[in-house]
Formats: C-alpha cells, sequence, structure tokens
C-alpha cells in the first residue's frame, strides 16, 4: 500500500486501523476496542486489553527461538568499552532485577525514579519497571540537584535507580552526591536507593538506604511478567514546563507499544535483526522511544552509544559506529551533524569508512537546516529527513515512511502528517490558514495511539497546556505552514515567532538562509526588543573550522543574504559570531535565554542547559553587536 492509501485509511475508520495495527503485538487478553472516547477531550486506548511491554520486548523473542540474536550493542567511546547483549542474557538480567526490586517491596503502580547515565544497565532498569507495573521516570544524568528534588517530589517514587558516575569526554560527573541532594532537599523521600558503581567513581553507600547494584540482585527470584491493563501507566518523562515547574507526560502501555512497533517498520524501514541506532540519550523521549522500547518490541539490534559526535575522539566517531556495527537506519540531533560538519567541512572522515550498510538518516529535536540536510545526504548518499515530533508526542507525527514508500524529500519540509495525525495550520482565531501561510501547527484530536493520555496529577494543567488555546484541537505550540503537496513545515517555536513592526517572520526562515553561508556552521536567531520596531532579529554565528574571512565580512555578508532572500521587511541588521550556541543536553539552543539575556530581563539558569558558561560568552559578545546602544 502507498502512504496515501494507509493515511486514508487511517482517516476513514480509526478503530479499524488501529485494532488492525495491535495485532502486531502480543496480548493476554485482545482488546475488543480501540479508542475510548467516553471522557472526551481526555481519550484512551486499548483501556480493555492485557498485555505487558516488557514481556513484548524481550520474552516474545525468547520464546520465538531469537534469543541468541543481539538485543543491545553497547559502545562507548568515552570509556573504550564494547559489549553485545543477546535478548536471552537481556531477559535474564531484566528479570533478575525486577525479582530484587518485587523483593524490597517495589510493586505494579509504584514508581521508580532512575538517574543514570548511557550504560546498559539504565535499559534494564527501564526494562525491569515494566516487568512487574513499577512505573518509572528517567531523570537525565547529572541534572542538578534541585531539579531532581522537584521530580521527586512530583512523581513520589518509592526507590531510585541511579549510577555513582556519568563521564563526559573532559571530565567525571558524580551522580551520587547530586542523588543525595535532591533526597534531603525533596518533601518526598524514597524507602532506598540501587546504585551501580562505575570504577571511575566509587561512591560511599549508607547501609540499609543503598544498595549496590549487584549486591541488591544476589539471592532475587526472577520475575514474572505483570498484566496489565492497556492504560495502566508504563512512564513519567517530564518535559520543561512555561512556569518553571516540569510537566510530567504520561505514556501508556498498550497504546506506546502499538504505535512503536508500527513505526519502526514504517516509518524507519527496519526489520527484526537490523541494526538500529538512535544516537540520543535515554533521558530524553528519543532515548525511551528509539533505544530501548522502539527497537526491542520490532525484534531489532539497537545501539546504545556513549559518547559524543565529535571528540571521542573525533570527527569520524559515527562513521566508524555504522561501519561497525552495520546500522542501516539512524536518528540524531541536527545539532550532531552541524558540530561534526563544522569540523570537517569537506567530509574527509566519513570517505575513511564503509558506510554501505545505512540506508536512511533521520533528524529530529529541532529544525535541520537546508545546507545541513544537503551537507549530509551529499557525504552519506542517502535520504535525510528531518522528521518532527514531541516528547508529548513520543513519535514521529510528520516524516517521510521510508517502509511505506519512499516519497520525495523536500529540504525545509519535515515530511507528511503520519497515520492518525490530522494537522492543521491555524490562525489566532482558530480557523485554517491556506496552504503555504504560516500560523500555529495543531493537531485534530484524539490524538492516536501512543501520544500523552494526560500529565501527572495534573489533569487541568494538561487541559490548560494543550488543549483549550484551539478547542477540539492539541497545540503543539509550534509555527509553521503546510505546502500545496501536505509537506509540512515546522518554522519554529511559537514563541520564537517574532514580530517586526506589525510583520510576524519566523526565525527559523532566516537561519535557514544564514546556514547557506558556507562559512556559517551553525547558527540561532532571535527577537530583541526595539523601541521602533517591536522587535528585531539578531543572528549569531558560529563559523566552520579553517575560515579565513574576518568576522566583519561574515556578517556584512549574512545581512546582506538575509535581505537578498527575505527582503527589508526582515529588518535583518544585527549580528554577532560565537564560538558557541546555548543549548540543552538534548541538543535544543536556548533561543529563548538568549533573547532574555539581550533585552536585560530576568532569566533564570536552565536546568537541561549542556555548560552554563556559554552564557557568559554569548553575554559579552551580544555587548559587542552594538546592541545596547541600538536600544537606547
Amino acid at each position: 500500500m502507498t502512504y496515501k492509501q494507509v493515511y486514508d485509511a487511517a482517516q476513514a475508520d480509526p478503530e479499524k486501523f488501529w485494532l488492525q495495527a495491535a495485532g502486531a503485538i502480543d496480548w493476554f487478553k485482545k482488546p475488543t476496542r480501540a479508542l475510548d472516547d467516553s471522557n472526551a477531550p481526555l481519550y484512551q486506548w486499548y483501556s480493555d486489553g492485557v498485555m505487558n511491554t516488557c514481556y513484548n520486548a524481550l520474552d516474545r523473542h525468547v520464546m520465538a527461538g531469537r534469543g541468541e540474536q543481539t538485543a543491545i550493542i553497547y559502545d562507548s567511546p568515552i570509556t573504550g568499552t564494547k559489549d553485545k547483549i543477546t535478548y536471552a542474557d537481556l531477559t535474564t538480567r531484566v528479570a533478575r532485577l525486577a525479582g530484587a526490586l518485587q523483593q524490597r517491596g517495589i510493586s505494579k503502580g509504584d514508581r521508580v525514579l532512575i538517574y543514570m547515565p548511557m550504560v546498559p544497565e539504565a535499559l534494564e532498569a527501564m526494562l525491569a519497571c515494566s516487568r512487574i507495573g513499577a512505573i518509572h521516570s528517567v531523570v537525565f544524568g547529572g541534572f542538578a540537584a534541585n531539579e531532581l528534588a522537584v521530580r521527586i517530589d512530583d512523581a513520589t517514587p518509592k526507590a531510585i535507580i541511579a549510577a555513582s558516575c556519568g563521564i563526559e569526554p573532559n571530565r567525571v560527573v558524580e551522580y551520587k552526591p547530586l542523588m543525595d541532594g535532591a533526597i534531603d532537599i525533596a518533601s518526598h523521600k524514597p524507602d532506598f536507593t540501587v546504585v551501580l558503581q562505575r570504577p571511575q567513581s566509587i561512591a560511599p553507600l549508607k547501609d540499609g538506604f543503598d544498595f549496590e547494584w549487584h549486591a541488591f540482585q544476589q539471592d532475587a527470584a526472577p520475575a514474572e511478567c505483570e498484566p496489565m491493563q492497556g492504560n495502566d501507566p508504563l512512564y513519567i518523562l517530564y518535559t520543561s514546563g512555561t512556569t518553571g515547574q516540569p510537566k510530567g507526560v504520561i505514556r501508556d502501555n498498550a497504546g506506546h507499544a502499538v504505535a512503536l512497533h508500527w513505526t519502526m517498520k514504517n516509518i524507519y524501514n527496519v526489520d527484526a535483526g537490523d541494526v538500529f541506532w538512535a544516537a540520543s540519550d535515554v533521558g530524553w523521549v528519543v532515548g525511551h522511544s528509539y533505544i530501548c522500547y522502539g527497537p526491542l518490541l520490532a525484534g531489532a539490534t539497537a545501539v546504545l552509544f556513549e559518547g559524543k559526535p565529535v571528540g571521542t575522539p573525533d570527527a569520524g566517531t559515527f562513521w566508524r559506529v555504522i561501519e561497525e556495527h552495520k546500522v542501516v537506519s539512524m536518528f540524531t540531533a541536527p545539532t550532531a551533524f552541524r558540530a561534526i560538519k563544522r569540523e570537517d567541512p569537506e567530509g574527509a572522515y566519513v570517505r575513511k569508512y564503509d558506510l554501505s550498510s545505512l540506508r536512511v538518516l533521520y533528524l529530529a529535536g529541532e529544525r535541520a537546516d537546508s545546507d545541513t540536510i544537503i551537507w549530509a545526504q551529499n557525504q552519506l548518499g542517502v535520504p535525510v529527513i528531518d522528521h518532527w515530533w514531541q516528547t508529548e508526542i513520543g513519535y514521529p507525527a510528520v516524516a517521510i515512511p521510508m517502509g511505506l514508500e519512499q516519497m520525495p524529500v523536500k529540504p525545509g519540509a519535515a515530511g507528511v502528517a503520519m497515520p492518525g495525525f490530522d494537522i492543521q495550520v491555524l490562525d489566532d482565531g482558530g480557523h485554517q490558514v491556506p496552504a503555504g501561510e504560516m500560523g500555529a501547527i495543531a493537531i485534530k484530536l484524539p490524538l492516536p495511539p501512543g501520544t500523552l493520555p494526560g500529565l501527572w496529577n495534573a489533569e487541568q494543567r494538561f487541559r490548560k497546556s494543550y488543549l483549550e488555546a484551539f478547542p477540539g484541537y492539541y497545540e503543539t505550540g509550534d509555527a509553521g505552514m503546510i505546502d500545496e503537496d501536505g509537506y509540512v513545515y515546522i518554522m519554529a517555536r511559537t514563541d520564537d515567532v517574532i514580530n517586526v513592526a506589525g510583520h510576524r517572520l519566523s526565525t527559523g526562515a532566516m537561519e535557514e538562509v544564514l546556514s547557506c553561508h558556507p562559512d556559517v556552521a551553525e547558527c540561532a536567531v532571535i527577537g530583541v526588543a526595539d523601541a521602533l520596531k517591536g522587535q528585531l532579529p539578531l543572528g549569531l554565528l558560529c563559523l566552520n573550522a579553517g575560515t579565513v574571512k574576518t568576522h566583519g565580512e561574515i556578517v556584512a555578508e549574512c545581512i546582506k543574504l538575509v535581505r537578498e532572500k527575505i527582503g527589508p521587511v526582515a529588518a535583518f541588521k544585527l549580528a554577532c559570531v560565537v564560538d558557541r550556541l546555548p543549548k540543552t543536553r538534548s541538543g535544543k539552543v536556548l533561543r529563548g535565554t538568549m533573547a532574555k539575556i539581550a533585552d536585560g530581563a530576568e532569566w533564570k539558569l536552565p536546568a537541561t542547559i549542556d555548560d552554563p558558561e556559554v552564557l557568559v560568552e554569548i553575554s559579552t559578545a551580544l555587548q559587542a553587536t552594538g546592541y545596547a546602544l541600538n536600544k537606547s
């Protein structure tokens, strides 16, 4: 079937479509219906079905005779460690850890917070929780104690599973003191912790409260899979909130398993036994969906990579992993490719490796500029697809479905809407705008299976955050347009659409132009306050290694380029060169924080920032633009 046939079938009869998709996973009791809309606009999927996510990810593959297939490839250039874990071995490990948790009083519905780096034990902890029906909440390793405490108080976990440390290219980050500090700050106190001791930092343990990973499991009987209702929560994943209070996105068991299984073949074109690599982190939704659950539900092999795109040891690390492990489909953030392109603009490292196994590259996390996409396509010789989704959505809502049909890729577009997603572009009044016009990206309710059914203990906040702006729709918070062919362009967060003398302009469109300059490796455009025009765009430019032109020449050329491509209406007159951009650990550029710094407004250090020192550099660079004089 073609993409259009599949999409139309899902639109015409979603009940039939999603019940049929549910046949791809194993049930203890099959659902009699797909959608429960009795409490609309709060929807549930497969609520009368009974299944277990861990069983579908592990046990059923072993029972089908595929236990000796590799489930996880662990590759850590930071520690020089490599390991391959079979489905049979992983099932044994997970069942033993699950049994140890049960032995200490963890049961169905209890929360377990996981605070770990990119090690196999992180996936084992997630799967062990899902095996016994405990709800896991993974927090990115190295989060500050205060941020961790906020999540402890919201999720109220009975236990915390942590590692003694995480390892960055130039430093060891001790997790145990951060966890101890968070527990001290938090009002809620867990019953116990389990600590994986890494040799790079052995943490002191408190008797009777902290348990060493291996000793904790020593006498435990392996646990069986707990039957779970389809709408029982699988995990809580916290995403940033505008009020500073993080939002606990809930993912249910059955809809999540059905949707992720469907995407592995139909979107990523990955079959059982194929090697799939999502170069992300378990602390983010990508890590949940496509390092842990998605590949294992599909019976594929997942790569778990503890390293960086550059510096561990060089800009060829990604290519080495693809060649060595025969990766067929890869997923990473655009920022990773910009970093590689900046270090190796001519692609010398690419040519050192055999990348013939790779069939497609997917990018997500933030918008990929056309220049980066074209560079990657030229270097790799495969389709490069900048697909789009969110923590709340859980898997791609817009993509090119390579397993269904190899549709044309349009640089700048994220692809087309996936089955189950009725995506529309609305004006401020909630009316659809014509093709090619920019507005708010919204999705008609109900959302398909696997998307968030709500927020943890915060129904009113869920309604206010996502359902009230456009009744009958889910508000994505993104702005963009849909062209006449149905391709969706995600241009910016709604907050990043700036108003210059009454004209609504996309910062993403300006970034697209700036990234075409041959010396610009990466860029960001922010809106800054202006007494005359309300707002003005200001560009921050990171340059390729080996650039010979002066900064002044490049800035002048970039200003001219935006004027030529977008026009004088953009009023693009301010730009400066910076060494690097402030980002979250998942690669998102902190545009809002930079805009507040530029405007002299109050701002808070983002909990997810990768390196706080960058903000000092940005502040200095902004002052040097003369923007302060312009404001006065």
